[in-house]
């Protein structure tokens, strides 16, 4: 039941390492190890646009729908950080690049725990409550009933107090790697 839960978390998340080993090994195999280099760039891209969402949410823009964003950053990011993992290769001599990555694939992984947390918080507080009305309660016993339930819930939302730190170590890490590219590329 437990792992019926977490299949779709555990898949996505495996299903980004295993794209971008994949897609690194077709690279490689048709002669196109180079690409790799400019998949960086590409990935970046989506995953700056990706905050898109970030934007809508604070009504600094007024585009889409809040769960058409919060969809388009989850694709976005996924599919920029698949392209850093095939651009980053395995590069033991580089530790920033490593750094920058590995913090990715954290940010990565404490968004997908957390949307996954929240949805079920949500579920089973609902479900909860449906079958507590179900029994006859009155509201205000159904209140105090799912009163931790409901203050759980809330601490959920708050999740993104440890995202947000992931994703400024991310992006701090990414910024200085794009810088010591500039600094260290042969400008001849």
């Amino acid at each position: 039941m437990l792992l019926k839960k977490f299949f779709p978390l555990i898949f996505s998340y495996f299903a980004l390492i295993v794209a971008a080993i994949l897609l690194d090994y077709l690279l490689h195999l048709f002669g196109f190890p180079g690409v790799g280099r400019y998949l960086g760039i590409a990935g970046t891209l989506l995953i700056l646009l990706s905050f898109l969402y970030s934007l809508r949410k604070r009504r600094l823009i007024e585009a889409g729908s809040p769960r058409g964003m919060l969809a388009l950053h989850e694709y976005l990011a996924w599919a920029g950080a698949m392209m850093i993992l095939v651009h980053s290769g395995i590069h033991f001599q580089a530790l920033l690049p490593w750094l920058a990555a590995g913090a990715m694939m954290l940010v990565v992984a404490s968004g997908h725990i957390g949307k996954f947390l929240l949805r079920r918080s949500r579920e089973a507080l609902r479900n909860k409550q449906q079958t507590l009305a179900a029994g006859g309660l009155s509201e205000e016993e159904i209140e105090k009933q799912l009163f931790w339930d409901a203050l759980t819930l809330r601490l959920m939302t708050q999740w993104r107090m440890v995202h947000i730190p992931f994703v400024m170590v991310f992006v701090t890490l990414a910024i200085l790697h794009i810088l010591s590219i500039f600094f260290f590329w042969n400008w001849k």
